[in-house]
């Protein structure tokens, strides 16, 4: 057993790689190595020499599967040192050159109406794009005979045969947020809601995904003289021009009554449009008082209680204040379009500092 053991031990310190090992552990300890056929022999022994050669055997397959084990993880640790060398990389070199990302222009005029509004005491509320149809419709006076309802304009989310659960269908207007909010914080509440909605449209002014802002304002005593003054503060912070000149049009919306459509003053000048002069008139948005209905599916005593609300595209805006031609552009991930029309990251917009460059 000492030559065994001085004889593999040496063959194993002297192995190459691991094939060259696993060769050695299969003459010595395998299934019909030496070391197994010597264990072989104990039943053929004597009681006394068994006791003896037993303990040795074991000790001996022992010590060779140790010294296998320690020499398998060193020639591991080889190979590894040895790739590492031949993958070696000098971290240190200087890195390529490359340009600040921008931001998209509706991310751009997000964060524009965002500060106007926080300073007029407003905050910001969120909800989820995919609606039930009880708040998308129901909740805000949208009785089913409605067109919006209809799926020619609206995106209805697929229903598993047999589902009795009330439908569901990609947000045709934040105006669910606006249920939810008056819900969860009751009155008095002054919120904007800015996210993403979704209709069945698709031209130079319309996409089937386009960003809207709503704003929902309530407390005891708001009027539609409240309402102006908030939009006339808006747009002129905004387009950052004093004395922006509005006109308010009755119209028919189910969540407000009375209703009306804003236009804004502008002009057009050689096929520019200006905003802010001029004898002209552009629409820009929706708004009115909050209906009846609408404030009891918020939960909300409309006995007690009063509101003006509002909704406005912010891709629209976007396309009015920087001169964008179509909408459609802002959704085909044209980085040469991005950088035209992109702007600084790191540009927080304010009041005091400045919306835009």
């Amino acid at each position: 057993m000492d030559d065994l053991k001085a004889r593999y031990l040496s063959q194993i310190a002297d192995a190459a790689d691991e094939d060259a090992l696993e060769a050695i552990r299969v003459a010595a300890v395998g299934k019909k190595g030496e070391v197994s056929l010597k264990m072989r022999e104990l039943g053929r022994m004597t009681p006394d020499e068994r006791q003896v050669a037993g303990p040795a055997l074991n000790a001996l397959k022992n010590e060779l599967n140790s010294a296998l084990s320690a020499r398998k993880a060193a020639l591991a640790d080889a190979a590894l040192n040895e790739r590492l060398r031949g993958e070696w990389l000098d971290v240190t070199l200087p890195a390529r050159d490359r340009r600040q990302g921008t931001l998209h222009p509706v991310g751009q005029v997000t964060e524009e109406l965002t500060a106007i509004f926080a300073e007029l005491g407003f905050s910001v509320a969120e909800g989820p794009r995919v609606e039930t149809d009880h708040y998308n419709f129901d909740a805000l006076n949208i009785p089913g005979h409605h067109p919006a309802r209809a799926e020619m304009d609206t995106f209805y989310m697929a229903r598993a045969e047999g589902d009795n659960r009330p439908p569901h269908v990609l947000r045709t207007h934040t105006s669910p947020v606006q249920i939810r909010s008056m819900e969860a914080q009751g009155a008095p509440i002054r919120i904007i809601c800015p996210g993403g909605v979704y209709r069945a449209d698709y031209d130079q002014t319309h996409t089937p995904m386009f960003h809207q802002v709503e704003g929902l304002a309530i407390d005891r005593d708001i009027s539609m003289a409240n309402l102006k003054w908030v939009l006339e503060e808006f747009f002129a912070a905004f387009f950052e021009i004093d004395g922006i000149k509005t006109r308010f049009r009755a119209s028919h919306f189910p969540f407000t009554e009375p209703s009306a459509e804003v236009d804004i003053q502008c002009s057009w000048v050689d096929g520019q449009l200006r905003i802010g002069e001029g004898d002209d008139w552009m629409e820009v948005l929706g708004s009115g008082m909050v209906h009846p209905n609408v404030l009891r599916a918020g939960g909300i005593d409309p006995e007690q209680w009063q509101g003006f609300a509002f909704g406005m595209g912010i891709d629209r805006l976007a396309m009015l204040k920087y001169g964008i031609p179509d909408l459609r552009a802002f959704f085909d991930s044209d980085l040469r379009w991005l950088r035209n029309y992109g702007f600084a990251s790191l540009d927080v917009p304010t009041l005091h500092g400045g919306l835009s460059r």
